[in-house]
């Protein structure tokens, strides 16, 4: 363990190094280089910017409005045949928006029944095993503009089952 604490406390710097020592050794502009890939990085952010408040903003919508609860009611049968408790229904939808208001869930999860219990450790691994699919599909694909995902929502929500399922068989 102490190695790789070593490690990665050296890991780091040494990338650092190593690609700015390439650089200069190669006579390219390092500095240069750098300020415009932080040119571009600010390019990206911008473009992604309206997405990112629209979804945050839907997020905050359906918690507050109450339609998440009325949803997560409607889906506590379902939920109880495929063994997934009651408490992750809500965790589950919102995992496929956002990870912060998942994680948000998760937190009020482990407040109410503990980190070690049986939901809080089927909570942690189903957000190790599930991925914010909405986001990703419309951040990636609405960056660089692809209007047609063909397969890709059909496989991630595919994925995010297989997650799902997996966090049940782990944890029970």
């Amino acid at each position: 363990m102490a190695l790789i604490i070593f490690l990665s406390n050296c890991l780091v710097p040494l990338i650092i190094f190593y690609i700015t020592g390439f650089g200069i050794l190669s006579k390219r502009p390092v500095f240069d280089d750098f300020l415009k890939g932080a040119r571009d990085g600010l390019k990206t952010v911008v473009k992604i910017l309206p997405t990112l408040i629209g979804l945050m903003t839907a997020t905050g919508v359906l918690r507050a409005s109450g339609f998440l609860d009325f949803l997560s009611g409607l889906l506590k049968t379902p939920a109880s045949v495929l063994h997934l408790p009651s408490p992750l229904v809500p965790v589950l939808i919102v995992r496929l928006i956002s990870n912060s208001a998942a994680i948000g869930l998760v937190l009020d999860i482990f407040k109410e029944y503990g980190t070690d219990s049986s939901v809080g450790m089927m909570a942690s691994v189903l957000m190790s095993c599930t991925e914010t699919v909405f986001y990703c599909i419309s951040i990636y694909f609405g960056t660089v503009k692809i209007t047609k995902t063909r397969y890709t929502l059909a496989g991630a929500l595919a994925a995010t089952a297989a997650g799902v399922i997996a966090s049940i068989l782990l944890t029970s």
